[in-house]
């Protein structure tokens, strides 16, 4: 039997010119891009033209099953339960996760959360888990399902096995400017849930300054496709939309976020992310089949909180893990070397926002994340705000610190007042969630 061929740059310029590929099509692109026998030029200039001609509803299926096709699935079916994972767009300061993950679990749902690295401006769950001395990420399958098996979720990298067609297009995307398009986030999302062995899911789709869609109506539209895609293939998926104009809860930085998610889980959290945590958890929960309706999961997750049993989940999991539980049972003794550095405010009056891009940038640049993927972070780095928007304060009061091995304390501090805007009234709370959307 012949093997099938076809011309890519014809390819190309249908894509170009606004057609519609077929199934044959898509799946021989995807092959023959992992194989190798299309260059990166070509693949640049097809995912281009995806992104100024769209796919439509046909296309995007067949891309993400292509994509689930290049490499291995985790069969969790001996393990009992439906499971269920959350994912978020991206954003800074979302330590959700760290907190929402344990306590589902502590509810009785399945987790198997396959999360990813920060880069650029937003922050990754991967690097805020290995910030804790030991944690490791890199599970074997037999090893993640254990895990699974024993206390109902854990947290992991994505392997070179699992959807490898994804590992290396978004690498291109990064450096091509084509991360933005719709049909391209909701297969990489899509594609990666399913071959993990996610049976429903709950998305976090941010909006605003902090995050990659940062127009409402396009993060609308991008929410609407990740759950027509995701109930496509056979995933529950239903999606918030949220607030990314100001970073979430008061830290930005790996190690200071986990600490942060770990005050959360013993009940010390602020407002935004305790209100966020049991929204996503309360859809979460209702999809596990473990309450009625999202009021009722709403209730089960702050019980679960204020008891607790979260916390002990996320000790479970540090342990099974490899990762130090001393320094999660006492964050004091997190072994930070650098720089400590006190911001007093310069003026006296109220917050009136925190401009969650420019915080993520200059987390960026204390150490806290990557310019290129190659990049390797300083777990300790970051920013605690003092404040946050709504708080009076007064002239030379603590507003922030910074936490960074670098030299240039007095560019920093500028750097923060930068993001900052102040008020000399009072100023009201931001709305934090837009909507929520299902298929109905």
């Amino acid at each position: 039997m012949c093997k099938e061929y076809y011309n890519m740059a014809d390819l190309i310029c249908r894509k170009r010119d606004g057609n519609h590929l077929s199934k044959k099509e898509i799946k021989w692109i995807i092959k023959e891009y992992i194989n190798g026998d299309i260059p990166d030029y070509q693949m640049s200039a097809f995912l281009m033209a995806i992104l100024f001609r769209d796919m439509n509803r046909e296309e995007t299926t067949f891309f993400t099953e292509s994509m689930i096709a290049s490499g291995d699935c985790i069969d969790l079916s001996d393990i009992p339960g439906i499971k269920v994972d959350k994912h978020s767009t991206g954003g800074v300061g979302d330590k959700i996760s760290l907190v929402l993950a344990p306590v589902a679990a502590a509810a009785g749902v399945v987790v198997p959360m396959m999360s990813g690295r920060g880069l650029g401006h937003t922050g990754g769950t991967l690097d805020k888990l290995e910030a804790i001395p030991g944690f490791n990420t890199d599970l074997s399958v037999s090893e993640f399902k254990k895990i699974l098996k024993k206390i109902g979720f854990a947290m992991i990298g994505q392997s070179d096995k699992i959807v490898p067609a994804d590992q290396k297009l978004y690498s291109l995307r990064d450096v091509t400017g084509t991360v933005p398009s719709i049909p391209l986030i909701c297969s990489s999302i899509i594609s990666k849930k399913k071959a993990e062995g996610a049976e429903a899911l709950i998305m976090d789709v941010k909006v605003g300054n902090g995050a990659f869609m940062q127009d409402r109506k396009r993060g609308v539209a991008l929410a609407h496709k990740l759950v027509e895609l995701g109930n496509e293939l056979d995933i529950k998926t239903a999606a918030l939309l949220t607030n990314m104009d100001e970073p979430l809860g008061y830290t930005v930085g790996n190690w200071l976020e986990t600490r942060e998610a770990i005050r959360v889980l013993k009940g010390e959290g602020s407002d935004d992310i305790v209100g966020l945590v049991a929204s996503l958890g309360s859809a979460l929960l209702m999809m596990g089949e473990k309450t009625k309706n999202r009021e009722e999961g709403k209730e089960k997750i702050m019980e679960l909180i204020n008891s607790g049993k979260g916390y002990k989940k996320f000790i479970q999991m540090v342990d099974l893990q490899g990762g130090d539980t001393s320094v999660v049972e006492k964050p004091e003794t997190f072994p930070f070397t650098g720089e400590i550095i006190t911001v007093k405010s310069r003026v006296s009056g109220y917050i009136k926002s925190v401009n969650a891009l420019k915080t993520g940038l200059l987390s960026v640049e204390l150490g806290a994340g990557r310019k290129k993927k190659e990049d390797k972070v300083d777990p300790g780095a970051g920013i605690e705000f003092l404040k946050k928007r709504g708080d009076k304060i007064s002239r030379n009061e603590p507003v922030a610190v910074l936490y960074t091995k670098k030299k240039a304390g007095d560019f920093f501090k500028q750097r923060l007042f930068d993001c900052i805007s102040f008020s000399d009234s009072a100023v009201t709370d931001r709305e934090l969630i837009y909507g929520f959307i299902d298929e109905k």
